[in-house]
């Protein structure tokens, strides 16, 4: 029988187990409360960065310049990227991926659950559809095409499952798995617009915003030509952080179109934006105002983008008005590599740097940056400012002085004119200006033209209507991506594009070598053929480089899971970053825009 029990009053040792127990689960509680919290407050808020120019299209297959990549990069993926600090490959929208033995066949394995932007399932339909109705459409124009054009032959792409996708190489392919980078896009929007021939028209900027439509973290909401850009959060993105949140934590990324680098700079201290790409002649300026103003400025190394003079050669007419593109005076000079030569010796590159990069930089000598690593060959001919040197070469090819003036054998003027851009990109106006004065000290009589960026593109790439061109182009640590430029018929080969036969016996030799890298496996006989093509470029300049810059930006401290690196910048992993809930307070601080 059960009898009543006594309540008795606590011991003092029993009061402290309980205390120290309610303590413990009180603090339990607080951690708790404390980690949802901080969680929580990872989402939302704006970073606000600038670009140039606007975009010339949101269609990922057909651009080409740089402002549209920063852009569409936010929306568009691929089947592999890369690790930002290792560099190796790494899945994306594909999990996982087998390779036959004699490495011509790789299968790849989509992830499921993957949505594009309107809800709709990514399946191996659309990476067919990306791959051999866009990419190898010989109706679309794309830079696609060159690098993934194997040995003049196609990959085979193929659909075995809605997951499952088999691609078959003609020949062995080394850089396969780094270039399924390559930009997915969705066949339920565009098919349509391939079959009426209209793809290479779509998604123009002036394409309603919800139409565009990717898998990346983030989506375009608005557009203001010439104002800014504004995406927002991608509510179905596949991607979770290592805690299994849903990324991204941001909820708008805003891009003010900003073409004036020193408005750039200005609105970056006065707190309108939330990182700038810092010049080295604007470094004494930052630097003092990193605490006052609360920032840090991250030096990453030498940059990959490069900035270059080139001369038109292209031989060809004008369908329309049956004129040759370019005065046959004056092609003579351009494809002249000794009067090439003597221009790289009138690039003062030392003073560019001293002077506009603030000592921050070092002269480029070929086509890949020293961050590139393993396929830079840092023993290419090297072209010395010199312009007694540069006279000595003009009048052994041939040209003249008279009255202090240089002329050709003929006795033509030197004339012609310069192009560059409006946008404040690494001080470039600047940089032409003391090219533009070292090449009149050389007797020429050079006529300095500056246009919007978006305008010298198309002079570029449609119309071939310029002399001489100030302009950069994007690099990166596989050589085998720079084949749209390089391959005599890729159609950034700027100074000549999209020739049927090589038109000299070096260009024919640098098809020959990229065909070869291509097929290589063997890393150091890889190496070997690019530094034999870094060689080629320097010795025979069908562009003329300048300096390479410190890659440096400024970002204010107010973001968690920052990680910049050379490789990929201050905001390669966009999706994980968040704005911090405590930052220290400075002056100009941003107020959120609608």
């Amino acid at each position: 029988m059960l009898k009543n029990k006594v309540k008795r009053p606590l011991s003092l040792r029993a009061k402290r187990s309980n205390l120290i127990r309610d303590c413990f689960v009180a603090s339990l509680l607080a951690m708790t409360l404390t980690a949802s919290s901080a969680q929580a407050s990872r989402y939302g808020g704006s970073l606000v960065l600038s670009v140039p120019s606007d975009p010339k299209t949101f269609n990922d297959i057909v651009s080409t310049d740089a402002y549209s990549a920063a852009t569409t990069a936010l929306m568009f993926e691929g089947l592999t990227t890369a690790d930002p600090f290792t560099l190796k490959v790494i899945p994306h929208l594909a999990e996982s991926w087998d390779t036959s033995p004699d490495g011509l066949q790789w299968t790849f394995h989509l992830r499921r659950g993957v949505q594009w932007f309107d809800g709709v399932p990514l399946t191996a339909d659309d990476v067919v559809f990306t791959f051999n109705d866009l990419i190898y459409n010989p109706d679309i124009p794309s830079s696609s095409k060159d690098v993934l054009t194997v040995n003049g032959k196609p990959l085979k792409v193929e659909k075995i499952d809605d997951y499952t996708v088999r691609f078959t190489l003609p020949v062995k392919f080394a850089p396969f798995l780094r270039s399924m980078a390559q930009s997915i896009l969705p066949k339920h929007c565009l098919s349509r617009a391939v079959k009426d021939k209209k793809f290479s028209f779509s998604w123009g900027i002036d394409t309603p915003v919800d139409k565009i439509v990717g898998t990346g973290p983030f989506m375009l909401s608005d557009y203001h030509p010439g104002e800014r850009l504004v995406f927002k959060r991608n509510p179905h993105y596949w991607k979770k952080s290592k805690a299994g949140e849903a990324l991204p934590y941001l909820d708008k990324i805003i891009y003010l179109i900003i073409p004036d680098g020193q408005a750039n700079l200005l609105k970056f201290i006065d707190g309108e934006l939330d990182s700038t790409s810092v010049a080295g002649s604007d470094y004494p300026l930052l630097k003092p105002l990193e605490r006052k103003k609360n920032f840090h400025i991250y030096e990453a190394g030498a940059d990959y983008d490069s900035s270059f003079v080139v001369f038109n050669q292209n031989p060809g007419v004008n369908p329309r008005t049956q004129k040759p593109f370019v005065d046959p005076v004056k092609l003579a000079w351009f494809t002249n590599p000794q009067f090439r030569r003597a221009v790289a010796h009138a690039i003062d590159k030392p003073k560019i740097i001293e002077i506009l990069n603030n000592g921050f930089g070092q002269p480029q000598t070929g086509p890949m940056s020293p961050s590139s690593g393993f396929f830079y060959n840092p023993h290419v001919k090297v072209y010395d400012y010199d312009l007694n040197e540069a006279r000595r070469i003009l009048k052994k090819a041939g040209f003249q002085y008279r009255q202090g003036r240089l002329q050709d054998f003929q006795g033509h003027p030197v004339e012609f004119n310069f192009y560059t851009s409006d946008t404040g990109a690494a001080g470039r106006m600047q940089m032409a200006a003391i090219i533009h004065a070292d090449l009149e000290a050389l007797g020429m009589k050079v006529n300095m033209v500056t246009v919007e960026f978006n305008t010298l593109v198309n002079k570029l790439m449609a119309s071939y209507d310029w002399d001489m061109v100030m302009i950069g182009l994007t690099g990166g640590v596989e050589p085998h991506f720079g084949q749209n430029v390089w391959k005599s018929s890729g159609g950034l080969h700027l100074w000549d594009p999209a020739q049927k036969q090589p038109a000299t016996d070096w260009e024919k030799r640098i098809d020959a070598i990229y065909d070869a890298g291509a097929q290589e496996l063997d890393e150091n006989k890889r190496k070997a053929l690019y530094d034999e093509f870094q060689q080629i470029v320097a010795d025979e300049l069908p562009v003329i480089y300048t300096v390479l810059g410190m890659d440096m930006f400024a970002v204010r401290n107010k973001f968690g899971n920052l990680k910049p690196t050379v490789n990929g910048g201050a905001f390669h992993n966009i999706e994980e970053i968040y704005i911090t809930r405590h930052p220290e307070r400075s002056e100009g601080s941003l107020k959120e825009q609608p």
